[in-house]
């Protein structure tokens, strides 16, 4: 599997970090991080291919270059605006462009709270394209105990609706 994450905004990077530390080798990962986001020097996983926000001339940047899956956690509400009105002026916002035109999956973790209408609207229109909206939500019947369970929860069900498997929370029985 070829998938691309995005990490966007400055606030839920380590939710975005944490989603690529638990996915299995045999992934093959494209990450893009925005200017805001992180410095990329402490990745050791080497399934991890690095681009740059600004080049929009990437491989990842064609529909013909072949990935599975895209998704970007957190997603700032900029790039989740901009992924609605099409904007694609960055690496980040083509690639959800090219998940959109090549009807991929797409996965969006949007973390701002509360949403405004206009972040709503956002949202509707694109899951009304197909795409995931999935902000990271606790899910109380997972009995999580820390943080950690939290996030492993989180992070499991954004692998679950990606189609990649896992044991990260204790299943509904």
């Amino acid at each position: 599997m070829k998938l691309v994450i995005a990490i966007t905004g400055a606030s839920g990077v380590e939710l975005g970090i944490k989603f690529i530390e638990h996915l299995p080798q045999d992934i093959e990962v494209h990450l893009i991080t925005s200017n805001n986001a992180l410095t990329v020097s402490h990745f050791e996983k080497s399934n991890i291919i690095f681009h740059d926000n600004s080049n929009i001339a990437s491989s990842i940047a064609s529909g013909s270059f072949r990935v599975d899956a895209t998704a970007i956690i957190p997603c700032s509400m900029n790039s989740l605006a901009k992924i609605a009105c099409g904007i694609a002026d960055n690496l980040v916002t083509r690639v959800a462009s090219v998940a959109l035109k090549e009807q991929k999956k797409l996965l969006l973790a949007p973390r701002e709270l509360p949403f405004s209408a206009i972040a709503l609207e956002n949202m509707e229109k694109l899951a009304k394209l197909n795409v995931i909206i999935a902000p990271p939500v606790m899910g109380y019947y997972s009995k999580s105990q820390t943080m950690e369970d939290m996030e492993r929860f989180i992070i499991g069900k954004w692998y679950d609706v990606l189609g990649i498997e896992n044991n990260l929370y204790e299943r509904w029985k």
